[in-house]
């Protein structure tokens, strides 16, 4: 009987063309057809994807690990107490090289990480094994292609309790040296506003655990007046930073590594003033949300925030030294617009973990910009646009508006100075030139100083 049917079968193929009708003929030959199509269409054999770079950004805030690959990853992740890891699993990856690289590029000082494993777990998936100094609240997120980047899986490794940012003002500043004697000035920034010798800072913890900065006031020394003097804090804005390297000159300058230069300083220089001390959001190489950037600020209770970019444009003629504020009723330019346009995109370059964005607080932001805050940025960034003026050609002879989102804090007046085009070759080549570096700084001081006589700040309860 086998025998049979298979004689039968491999006959059927002959007989069928005599016994099955025309129409059924033809919906056969439909259907081949259609199989024959499929078959053309089909997706091709599934391959692994590739890592293209691996990029590791240690800083206090928290550690960005960078996975650039040429399509998008799906991960899983854990974590694992007694020692504290962070395991993640990545589908449709095959280790090769490039990633191996990145047990190398985990640092000695790196706040967070003490090494990393890499090994392919099974077919088609890897698996990074952190092992952590602390226990961390990981992000773990993708990001798609922008600018010069591809695919990006983002691993953001945060403390379990974050950094507060008055304990690390405090931290990073000698507030117990002793002042200066005041000298008689025709300044009120040199001569009212001088705090005693006494510490002037002490941090004070609020009820919800996070630290108050004390020391907005101080009393004279004795033998000077007996009444309160105002302690004032300025926040230092460095544009861009890590993922985000800002514009690039021909040279190879990039911003982000310029505006740090000239942040840091500026925060020297300021702080030979006897009653100036300054926050930094970034004091090294990493990214930070232009959101995070205006709240660090307000936690702080900042009295000024001055946000320091250097310039880029299609045409490299393009140069000289500019001033922003913003501006709640449209651009002052089609180039203000422009320039402002750009500078939000930071947030897509650096990569922001979207899911975690708080966009109560942006609205907040957002509707409490008032123009009282407006008219007080004017105020500074004309008196440092005239003092920038004195050691650069000026881009434009006013301060220019525009909807900068680090410039949206409701209650502090905020500028954004673009301190040139890099852009520019000689631009650049002063940008990087430590004596120009200097220059910029003092030139800034000087404002700064000059506002402030005019128009000291007011003493104020805690931001809320």
């Amino acid at each position: 009987m086998k025998d049979l049917r298979l004689d039968q079968i491999k006959q059927a193929p002959k007989q069928a063309p005599k016994q099955v009708p025309k129409q059924a003929q033809r919906r056969v030959a439909l259907k081949a057809g259609a199989a024959l199509l499929l078959s053309v269409w089909a997706a091709p054999p599934c391959f692994a994807m590739q890592i293209l770079a691996v990029r590791v950004w240690p800083a206090q805030d928290y550690t960005r690990v960078t996975l650039e690959n040429d399509g998008e990853l799906k991960t899983s992740h854990f974590l694992v107490k007694d020692p504290h890891r962070l395991v993640v699993d990545i589908e449709g990856l095959t280790l090769n090289a490039t990633l191996k690289e990145l047990v190398a590029k985990i640092q000695t000082n790196d706040p967070y990480i003490k090494q990393v494993r890499v090994g392919q777990n099974r077919p088609n998936v890897v698996r990074l094994v952190f092992d952590l100094k602390e226990e961390i609240n990981p992000q773990v997120f993708t990001l798609k292609p922008v600018g010069s980047y591809q695919h990006r899986l983002v691993f953001d490794l945060y403390p379990v309790t974050p950094i507060d940012p008055i304990t690390a003002l405090i931290e990073k500043n000698d507030w117990h040296k002793e002042a200066a004697t005041p000298t008689q000035t025709s300044s009120p920034l040199e001569a009212e506003n001088k705090v005693d010798g006494s510490p002037a800072i002490k941090s004070t913890q609020k009820s919800d655990g996070t630290n108050e900065l004390p020391g907005k006031e101080a009393k004279a020394k004795d033998g000077q007046s007996d009444k309160l003097l105002r302690m004032i804090t300025i926040a230092l804005d460095p544009g861009h930073g890590g993922e985000d390297p800002g514009a690039i000159g021909s040279a190879g300058s990039r911003e982000k590594d310029v505006v740090l230069a000239v942040a840091k300083r500026l925060k020297t220089k300021l702080e030979e003033q006897n009653n100036i001390r300054v926050m930094l959001t970034r004091d090294a190489d990493y990214f930070v949300p232009l959101q995070t950037r205006v709240s660090k600020a307000r936690k702080v209770q900042a009295d000024l925030f001055v946000s320091i970019h250097a310039d880029a444009f299609v045409d490299r003629s393009a140069r000289g030294s500019s001033v922003f504020v913003l501006s709640e009723k449209g651009a002052s330019s089609s180039a203000a617009r422009w320039l402002a346009k750009k500078e939000n995109e930071a947030d897509l370059i650096g990569g922001l973990n979207l899911r975690t964005r708080d966009k109560q607080l942006a609205g907040v932001l957002l509707d409490l910009s008032t123009t009282a805050q407006i008219n007080d940025s004017l105020k500074l960034g004309n008196v440092i646009l005239k003092e920038l003026g004195g050691i650069n050609r000026l881009h434009k002879g006013s301060v220019e508006q525009a909807g900068f989102a680090v410039l949206k804090a409701p209650d502090i007046p905020s500028i954004l100075i673009e301190t040139a085009f890099i852009s520019n070759p000689d631009e650049e080549a002063r940008l990087t030139d430590e004596n120009y570096q200097n220059e910029l700084a003092a030139a800034i001081v000087k404002g700064i100083k000059k506002y402030l006589a005019k128009n000291p700040p007011f003493s104020r309860g805690p931001v809320v």
